[in-house]
């Protein structure tokens, strides 16, 4: 309680400063430091490029770059001394959140759900303020970070992190993290990827809808802001290069980034993926790369043009079944809370725009044969090759038939359900977002997709395992992990970085599972 209360004080005491909500978007360290960037990352001082991304600097930008021209420093060991000299470079992040305080192996440990209630405050920080030597975002109210390298507030890990905090009684935290998200809304017409600046050119799957859902707020004032803030963000999915026409004319979208350079989280890795791809554009490449990102499945066979290769990536090219399953179940909310303010034109338009989408991906995302909803490659209207979890997406936002999620159900017992629980695709391409892994949000997704259509006996048997996997590898390790190998049980691997623990998503869904129960 105490705590509770001297976050509130600090809540209260904070603002966002009007020069940070007018002076427009922060430039990122990439662009602040141009060559100095590029010179740090490409020679990987550090062995996560995110770490100088998210470092501060010392001195004033032009101080920094005036150093940086006058000294060339030259070879590992002078660039290292130029860094810490002018940067502090955040800590990497330690190994076992909160495992000290729990048993070692082989001594009896805290029930899972336990331990998940200790980790909320592990995880939850304070308002951030503004930083102009950094690359945070202002955050006005509390909340929770992921874990691991991921030191701040993420969009779509943020909603499954929320079911676990409602769950535990936590809507205070709840209820400030959709203020945080609202309030970057409000600066920036629409929620970034993370709260950080090299973030703000893309968004993530766009969940803020499912989190105005999870609210216990009625105060007239805080829904009419919210329902602004939520259609303020439709704009932002429904302009620009977010947009695509198939070949009827009709309209879907797909994931995008307004840059197209190298990420600066991940900058060696991107400037060496187009490198091998010399036929192709870089730029291209990274904005394909990019758009990946916002796709939260960073990276998949479902944006692979051959499969397996990273440097085949086109994800640009593909209007995904996930993101316009989620755009749809926003239409239909932004409809619902216009119709709770008697605003008929807003109900009128929203409901449109739903049904026209829910047709239009029922006759070019639905393949009957297959029994599973497609991602399709928009200019053309062809499907992928790739069966994943999103095809469960439509179920959990309402738009299949119940002969389609019958279909489905049949198709997640054939070749998506593992031991451990769903998996993401059905091949292995060494990206993290492929078998072996499964992940914490797409069993949540299917586990209420399928209850929603009275699939209760997959949905049960799927949430029993995963429940399991995340026990024993808790009981093995006292981790709750981003991810985890679900053919044996055990950790998840791949991608471009370590393994993270902490973890809000894994946290949030587990205690959700458990709690729902079968």
């Amino acid at each position: 309680m105490q705590m509770r209360i001297l976050l509130l004080i600090a809540a209260s005491a904070f603002a966002i400063p009007a020069a940070a909500r007018d002076a427009g978007p922060p430039a990122s360290p990439a662009e602040r430091f141009g060559d100095l960037f590029a010179a740090v990352q490409m020679a990987r001082l550090f062995p996560d490029g995110k770490s100088f991304a998210d470092a501060t600097a010392r001195r004033p930008d032009a101080d920094i770059l005036a150093g940086w021209r006058r000294e060339r420093p030259e070879g590992e060991t002078a660039l290292k001394a130029f860094v810490a000299a002018n940067f502090i470079v955040p800590d990497a992040p330690a190994a076992g959140l909160a495992e000290a305080r729990t048993p070692g192996a082989g001594t009896a440990r805290p029930p899972v759900r336990a331990h998940i209630r200790m980790l909320w405050p592990e995880l939850t920080r304070p308002p951030a303020p503004a930083d102009p030597r950094g690359s945070a975002l202002a955050l006005p109210r509390p909340y929770v970070v992921p874990g691991g390298r991921f030191r701040e507030l993420y969009y779509w890990d943020s909603y499954f992190t929320m079911l676990g905090l409602a769950r535990d009684g936590r809507d205070d935290l709840v209820e400030d993290m959709i203020d945080d998200f609202g309030s970057l809304i409000d600066r920036y017409g629409h929620i970034p990827n993370g709260t950080r600046s090299y973030y703000l050119s893309r968004s993530q799957p766009p969940v803020f809808w499912l989190m105005i859902g999870l609210s216990r707020v009625t105060t007239p004032a805080v829904r009419q802001r919210r329902l602004a803030e939520l259609r303020r963000e439709h704009d932002y999915w429904m302009r620009g290069g977010r947009v695509v026409r198939l070949p009827d004319g009709n309209r879907l979208n797909r994931y995008w980034d307004d840059r197209a350079t190298p990420r600066d989280e991940s900058w060696r890795e991107d400037v060496l993926t187009a490198q091998a791809a010399p036929k192709r554009p870089a730029a291209e490449v990274y904005r394909d790369l990019r758009a990946g990102a916002e796709s939260g499945w960073d990276y998949s066979a479902r944006w692979l043009a051959d499969g397996r290769t990273l440097a085949t990536i086109r994800t640009t090219a593909i209007a995904p079944v996930d993101l316009n399953a989620l755009l749809y179940g926003m239409e239909r909310a932004i409809a619902a809370a216009c119709r709770q303010q008697r605003d008929r034109g807003c109900v009128a338009d929203y409901e449109r725009e739903a049904r026209l989408r829910r047709a239009t991906m029922r006759r070019w995302m639905w393949r009957p044969v297959e029994g599973r909803f497609a991602d399709i490659l928009w200019s053309n209207g062809a499907a992928t090759s790739i069966l994943s979890g999103a095809t469960l997406a439509p179920l959990f936002t309402g738009l299949a038939t119940p002969a389609e999620a019958k279909a489905v159900a049949a198709t997640v017992r054939a070749r998506l359900l593992a031991p451990g629980g769903l998996r993401t695709t059905t091949v292995m391409t060494g990206q993290q977002w492929d078998k072996p892994n499964g992940w914490a949000p797409l069993q949540w997704i299917a586990v209420a997709g399928l209850r929603r259509y009275g699939e209760r006996k997959t949905a049960d048997t799927l949430s029993a395992r995963f429940i399991a996997t995340a026990e024993r590898e808790y009981r093995a390790s006292g981790r709750m992990l981003e991810k985890y190998d679900v053919e044996e049980t055990k950790p998840g691997g791949g991608g471009e970085y370590p393994l993270q623990d902490g973890f809000g998503w894994t946290n949030g869904v587990v205690a959700e599972l458990i709690d729902e129960g079968p």
